[in-house]
């Protein structure tokens, strides 16, 4: 969906097909993650507290809920956080017993930049799986390309979305 988005939106005379980013908070997040990572014409991405790492601690990170990874036609869970009983489900339990987590999902992002508006669901110590990140840019010749704000809750908040919109700015302005 998001990449016939972008190719609709690319599409138009007054768009610059290159420079096509993709954003969204939360659930929206997590959808804008995924559609940077699995598609390469998003020139840059911006998520909004989706939950960047794997978490069952935190109910909202949600990755195993059967909206997100959890589907599985032959087992029901009941929503909620993981737990003996309340197992893991669908692709998220296969993902996560191979030992998968969501950093490897960022490297694919690389070179382009990248930025995370962080709040409840995202704290600072999400900066360890930036950092893979970090390494893979730097790696490819293009150091600087991910970033991380902090905000406190969920909900962003006027000076949130104006860090935001200044990331676009950089990341997509004029070249």
């Amino acid at each position: 969906m998001a990449a016939n988005c972008a190719n609709a939106l690319a599409a138009l005379p007054q768009v610059d097909p290159h420079r096509v980013g993709v954003v969204g908070h939360s659930y929206g997040g997590k959808w804008a993650l995924f559609a940077a990572a699995l598609y390469d014409r998003f020139a840059a991405v911006a998520v909004s507290d989706p939950g960047i790492v794997w978490d069952e601690t935190r109910p909202n990170v949600n990755y195993w809920e059967p909206w997100y990874l959890g589907l599985d036609p032959t087992v029901s869970r009941a929503p909620g956080v993981i737990g003996p009983d309340n197992p893991r489900t669908g692709a998220y339990r296969t993902l996560v017993e191979s030992g998968h987590d969501l950093h490897e999902l960022h490297a694919l992002i690389a070179p382009r930049p990248f930025f995370v508006s962080a709040g409840a669901e995202d704290p600072p110590e999400r900066w360890r799986a930036l950092n893979h990140a970090r390494a893979v840019n730097r790696l490819l010749g293009f150091p600087d390309r991910v970033g991380m704000t902090h905000r406190t809750g969920h909900t962003p908040t006027p000076e949130s979305n104006a860090e935001m919109y200044a990331f676009f700015e950089w990341a997509l302005g004029t070249p």
